[in-house]
């Protein structure tokens, strides 16, 4: 667990049409079809502008603590007066200080069970952004590694 300053962060993407929750395994659920249409539908190539070739899952927009509903965004990092093309969503991550976590494994497993670490770690989250970073290093899906940004 590091401890990590970052600048704002622009991103443009796709998102869940409604929050969704941990509960009853409902987020897993919707996280994982998002992912699915993010996948087919060719949504990386489709942003404009991108930064760089990472894909940013982000969880935001938070009812409360981790136990009540969020919103979920999956996109790409790109310039702050980037044009939002129709279809597509935006989500901007305040600057801020966050915490950084690391799964490694199989995905998606080792994504759920860093999470379980994080819902029981000691870390005062401020429930305004957290979010996953897919680079080269999560491309073997067999041995992954993703970073987790949780903000305090």
């Amino acid at each position: 667990m590091e401890k990590h300053h970052l600048d704002t962060i622009y991103l443009t993407g796709i998102a869940l049409p409604n929050k969704t929750t941990n509960a009853n395994g409902q987020a897993m659920q919707d996280c994982g079809q998002l992912w699915q249409e993010f996948e087919k539908g060719g949504w990386f190539a489709k942003i404009p502008n991108r930064i760089d070739n990472k894909v940013y899952a982000v969880y935001h927009n938070y009812d409360g603590d981790h136990t009540q509903p969020y919103a979920y965004f999956i996109g790409c990092s790109v310039a702050p007066e980037s044009v939002v093309p129709e279809g597509m969503q935006s989500v901007v991550i305040p600057a801020g200080n966050f915490v950084k976590f690391t799964a490694k494994g199989k995905m998606p497993d080792c994504i759920g069970s860093e999470w379980q670490k994080i819902w029981k770690s000691d870390v005062v989250r401020a429930y305004k952004a957290d979010f996953e970073v897919y680079d080269e290093r999560s491309h073997d899906w067999e041995n992954a590694e993703v970073a987790i940004f949780i903000g305090v």
